[in-house]
């Protein structure tokens, strides 16, 4: 996912976002540690996805900050 997709979500859609690649991305780590998994990739993109959304909430906090 890119950033000018992520910030296109309202803040709304971007927490429960996060709380859904979260899950998955717990699902995923313990599938990997029972036995190998098809694609490590996928645990690597998620979590630059989950960054990517946090950072993106913080910036839109900090912007409101200032303008407050």
């Amino acid at each position: 996912m890119k950033i000018k997709e992520v910030r296109e979500f309202t803040d709304v859609e971007l927490n429960a976002r996060i709380k859904e690649d979260r899950e998955l991305l717990q699902k995923l780590n313990f599938n990997h540690a029972v036995s190998a998994i098809e694609s490590p990739s996928k645990m690597r993109s998620l979590k630059r996805d989950i960054a990517r959304m946090k950072t993106t909430i913080t910036e839109r906090k900090n912007s409101n900050a200032k303008k407050a």
